[in-house]
């Protein structure tokens, strides 16, 4: 590989190992080489997803059990130190956001741009693809976007999340004077509803059960917010064009789909249960889009105009930092402090 100064890339790395539910050691690894096309990347920040957790907490998700031992994280910052053959899209010092999935790019859902449906991709820290949650990582330079160094490592990190947030609000069509409803103000809620503001959005309100978050979803402008537990949905009046379902709560789903309007469009982002009562005469009557969304494609660069022009406050969302040895405490984080939002792990410290 190509090196750099002042680059210096050590053989061996430490790394953040799943080794059986709520099992997690830090090992030492070698560092990866970049292959044709690929670049090795410094990891100085990643954040930590619910996904992530669930894999520490369960060792499963749904089909994607861990089998053997995996590297979590998948929202990962870096610097790119060193190139492998042929990759000229890069140079060495160059920060970057790295989208962590790799498609085929053959495939017919690769080929008509859906390439977040390719049933080949290989995603970061799902089984069994190690994840990001080490000091370094060899990826694909075309998934390896360049920012600004006014994001910061942390900025970098987490546009994955934002774009999230991106495609959400693509899907369900957020334009200029669209009214939104935004349910659950968690990480990705509160980048859908800055995302939504950003693409025009004249009202967004947003509902969650912690009064701590729907301050955070105030300050990020939110138009209005809702204590579910202490007023219900349907009492407050509001009929959105746009319902994006951040929460994965099966009651926040029905409910938000019953307050759509005609012609209205329901996003659902949020994992939660297998199945949720859909209120089957308000969607036919009303006529109402529902659609599913899984990860994003082509996202990359409007999340980092949104971010480097502050339209996207992401560090507003880090509440808690640790160094690689405490990526054990960034997983629990939620459990232990209900004000918990974005947990970072910053690998080259700790």
């Amino acid at each position: 590989m190509t090196v750099t100064a002042p680059y210096d890339v050590p053989e061996s790395m430490r790394a953040a190992v799943l080794v059986a539910p709520k099992q997690l050691e830090i090992q030492e690894r070698p560092v990866p080489r970049p292959g044709p096309g690929q670049v090795l990347v410094r990891v100085e920040a990643v954040g930590v997803c619910g996904s992530d957790v669930h894999y520490y907490e369960h060792g499963r998700i749904g089909d994607f059990v861990v089998r053997s031992p995996m590297v979590l994280g998948h929202e990962p910052g870096g610097t790119v130190v060193a190139l492998g053959p042929g990759a000229r899209r890069h140079t060495p010092g160059q920060p970057v956001s790295i989208e962590p999935g790799v498609p085929c790019g053959r495939c017919a859902q690769c080929r008509h741009g859906r390439y977040n449906l390719c049933p080949d991709v290989s995603f970061y820290a799902t089984p069994p693809v190690d994840g990001a949650l080490c000091e370094y990582v060899a990826v694909d330079e075309d998934f390896a976007h360049p920012v600004p160094e006014s994001l910061g490592a942390e900025g970098a990190a987490l546009l994955e999340p934002l774009s999230v947030g991106v495609w959400a609000a693509r899907k369900g069509r957020v334009a200029p004077g669209s009214r939104v409803l935004v349910t659950g103000a968690g990480p990705i809620g509160l980048v859908a509803l800055q995302t939504a503001r950003a693409f025009g959005a004249s009202e967004v309100v947003v509902t969650d059960v912690a009064p701590e978050r729907l301050a955070v979803a105030q300050e990020l402008g939110a138009t209005a917010t809702v204590d579910v537990r202490e007023t219900r949905l349907a009492d407050t009046g509001y009929e959105p064009d746009v319902l994006l379902e951040c929460s994965g709560a099966p009651a926040a789903a029905e409910e938000g789909l019953r307050t759509l309007g005609r012609a209205g469009r329901a996003v659902l982002v949020g994992m939660g249960g297998d199945t949720i009562p859909l209120p089957l005469a308000h969607v036919q009557n009303f006529e109402i889009e529902l659609t599913g969304t899984f990860r994003y494609a082509n996202t990359w660069p409007t999340a980092i105009s949104l971010a480097a022009s502050g339209e996207v406050d992401l560090a507003r969302l880090v509440t808690h930092r640790y160094g690689l040895q405490d990526s054990e405490a960034a997983l629990t984080s939620g459990a232990a402090d209900p004000t918990a939002i974005k947990a970072v792990v910053r690998p080259q410290t700790g």
